[in-house]
């Protein structure tokens, strides 16, 4: 299993990632473009999956990463949706509307598996991780690489 460092390292952000710049690429060669409406729901729907994955990744905590989490896949399904009416206004072809179809499908499971490894995982995130941080009476220090901070207390 790889080592996850940065939510860029999460292969649901990279595959979001790519799913955002295909619906872009969609939009950018089709009438799509002239549906303003269309086009912003589809390129925030597909952008808030990749946003509420590294939103939830940062938040250090393995509840709040689910909650996050649930809100991605869900915009998942919303994508979904709205690549439904591209497809009846004939803004993109049946090719085009299965590829991006089956990406939404292929993301939100990969989203329902991780959801459910981190609900079975002892690990409850890294703000809990007791060796991130030592306290004394004069001042604490929170080690997170490759950053130290000490702060006074006073």
């Amino acid at each position: 299993m790889a080592t996850i460092k940065e939510f860029e390292d999460l292969e649901i952000w990279k595959l979001s990632r790519i799913l955002c710049n295909d619906i872009f690429k969609l939009a950018s060669n089709s009438e799509l473009s002239s549906d303003y409406k269309l086009f912003n729901q589809l390129n925030g729907s597909s952008g808030s999956i990749m946003d509420n994955i590294a939103e939830g990744y940062e938040r250090n905590g393995n509840k709040e990463f689910i909650q996050y989490l649930s809100i991605a896949k869900a915009s998942c399904g919303e994508t979904r949706s709205q690549l439904y009416r591209a497809l009846d206004r004939n803004y993109c072809s049946e090719a085009e509307f299965e590829h991006i179809k089956n990406q939404t499908l292929v993301i939100s499971k990969k989203i329902a598996a991780f959801i459910t490894y981190l609900k079975r995982s002892d690990f409850k995130g890294s703000k809990f991780n007791q060796e991130l941080w030592t306290l004394n009476l004069e001042h604490w220090t929170l080690n997170i690489e490759p950053w130290t901070l000490n702060f006074e207390l006073w």
